[in-house]
């Protein structure tokens, strides 16, 4: 089921994005579904990420009429479309600020 959300989600944001955000990268990074399957939850990357907070804002405005397109997309292969709730996905920026603290050779701000 995951998967499945994973590839429509994906494909129903990189449409949206093209269109009301030239320029931004949106990418699902994982979903997680709920073993009852009444919800999903997406996490998705914002390249580039000062872009995230409008992303963010603008999918939670629409996410009634995404959900509504991904139960077009998966109406043969699910019975119920599950309630989806989006989180950003922070890693990339986690993965750069320990890429820039090792290559600045600093104090370790852990000892």
């Amino acid at each position: 089921m995951s998967r499945l959300l994973e590839r429509d989600v994906a494909e129903i944001l990189r449409q949206r994005a093209a269109l009301d955000f030239p320029g931004t990268l949106w990418s699902v990074t994982k979903v997680r579904v709920t073993p009852d399957v009444g919800m999903a939850r997406i996490y998705l990357s914002v390249f580039p990420t000062d872009r995230t907070a409008d992303s963010m804002a603008y999918i939670e405005e629409n996410k009634s009429a995404i959900r509504n397109q991904v139960g077009q997309l998966v109406r043969h292969q699910m019975r119920v479309v599950p309630e989806l709730h989006y989180y950003a996905d922070d890693s990339l920026d986690y993965e750069a600020t320990i890429d820039r603290l090792l290559r600045e050779g600093g104090e370790n701000p852990i000892l």
